[in-house]
């Protein structure tokens, strides 16, 4: 058993670059764009011996209820709600500023413990902060320095008394490890919407505004049984529109995503074609070796739906064939129809990524796909397939041996890894057929 510590402040004091320092990662994307972050993150954190679960949340910050910044507030009071302490943090540099004044009234409304800490005091910059943040009226403000970790030892003594007793002298079981299912996809085609939909309550910001989500953020949700951690992402655009630093940022985290997912929901918009960064996203995912699933949201918009599930099933067969056969859903995230039926094809696609074939049913498979199909001659040199075999899963990937790999046309590579893929039931899934040589006994001689 730990204990929850939220991250609270108002935007550009150093929430993220704390919760980074605690995690020991750089999780959060850290930029000096105030209200980088819009939703809670979560991470487990330790300093020393003392472990808890940090989060990091949005810029406290005031609007109406349904406007992004009152959204993002709704996201910050649930944190300050299931947290065991509040970690408040103020800029030493600016002082307190009656933005902190409103924000400290609120906590102490709540009743969530506070421990003030005044950031970025390093070499004795934030003296005058220190003292101003007394006036706030929550205890005894602590120096600190999220950027060079300054102060975790003052930190480190505030929080150890939540820490709770069996914490410190029960013995942690290993937890079984969650299955990575990372949600990627444009802007705007419903992410968010869907993580929402699937863990039941409103975990992550969602609105009309294109780009809302900026880090990647990860929820252990347990579904029939298995853990599984949902990783919603931010949009990926074309690259030739990406410009902002940001942005990139925000990228290069959905891509970390993917190349730590097991499976990945690619979401596309159902009342329109697919375009061709949906397919390029699609395909970076079965490049990297991840098991897609091809995820139409938007359904209850669309009205000859054969007719359009008939199009997208040829457009996406003919563009991805190196993993033909990928699962096609459709749902809406927003009114939960068809909804039931993602996580059944994300567990599917789990169990092909992980299939294993025996040595022996694929050599008797190779016998019978070169008994009917033989490799042409490389001047006039026969081309013998001697050995099968699948060297590892997650995704499958396979080593033959051959005599001339290099004079294998195209063509017979595409012949053998259809009928492996059609033989041992691989659809769905990117399939990886490598050809290494055997070596020649007496070459020595």
């Amino acid at each position: 058993m730990t204990f929850t510590v939220a991250i609270v402040g108002r935007p550009n004091v150093g929430k993220s670059t704390l919760f980074n320092r605690l995690v020991g990662k750089r999780h959060a994307i850290v930029d000096k764009t105030p209200g980088v972050t819009r939703d809670r993150r979560e991470g487990p954190a330790r300093i020393g011996p003392l472990h808890f679960r940090a989060i990091d949340t949005a810029g406290l910050e005031q609007g109406a209820p349904e406007s992004l910044a009152g959204r993002m507030m709704r996201q910050t009071e649930r944190a300050i709600a299931d947290a065991d302490v509040a970690l408040l943090l103020i800029d030493g540099r600016a002082g307190v500023i009656p933005s902190d004044h409103h924000f400290a009234k609120l906590l102490r409304r709540a009743e969530t413990p506070v421990v003030v800490l005044v950031n970025k005091c390093e070499a004795g910059g934030g003296e005058a902060g220190v003292l101003e943040a007394h006036a706030l009226g929550l205890g005894e403000p602590i120096p600190f320095s999220a950027e060079h970790g300054e102060g975790l030892s003052d930190l480190y003594d505030a929080l150890a008394p939540f820490e709770p007793e069996t914490a410190a002298t029960a013995e942690t079981e290993p937890r079984p490890a969650a299955r990575q299912l990372a949600i990627v996809g444009r802007p705007n085609v419903g992410k968010s919407t869907l993580l929402n939909r699937l863990l039941g309550e409103e975990r992550v910001v969602t609105g009309p505004e294109p780009g809302l989500t900026r880090d990647a953020i990860g929820v252990v949700w347990a579904y029939q049984g298995r853990a599984i951690r949902l990783i919603d992402t931010a949009g990926l655009r074309r690259r030739a529109r990406v410009t902002e630093a940001l942005e990139k940022l925000s990228v290069s985290d959905t891509l970390r995503a993917v190349r730590l997912a097991e499976v990945v929901i690619v979401m596309l918009d159902a009342t329109e074609l697919p375009a061709k960064q949906d397919l390029s996203i699609a395909a970076a995912v079965v490049e990297e070796g991840r098991a897609p699933v091809i995820l139409f949201n938007k359904w209850d918009a669309v009205e000859h739906r054969r007719a359009v599930r008939s199009a997208t099933r040829a457009l996406v067969d003919e563009s991805l064939p190196q993993a033909k056969g990928i699962r096609i859903v459709t749902c809406s995230a927003l009114t939960g129809e068809g909804v039931k039926r993602v996580m059944p094809a994300v567990l599917a696609a789990h169990e092909v990524w992980n299939q294993r074939v025996p040595t022996a049913a694929l050599n008797r498979w190779l016998a019978a796909a070169v008994e009917r199909h033989a490799p042409p001659l490389a001047a006039g040199r026969r081309v013998k397939l001697r050995y099968l075999t699948q060297t590892k899963a997650r995704p499958p990937t396979f080593a033959a041996f051959v005599n001339l790999p290099a004079a294998l046309p195209e063509a017979y590579r595409r012949y053998l890894v259809n009928g492996l893929r059609e033989e041992f039931g691989f659809g769905g899934v990117p399939l990886r057929l490598l050809w290494r040589k055997g070596k020649n006994p007496y070459a020595a001689r």
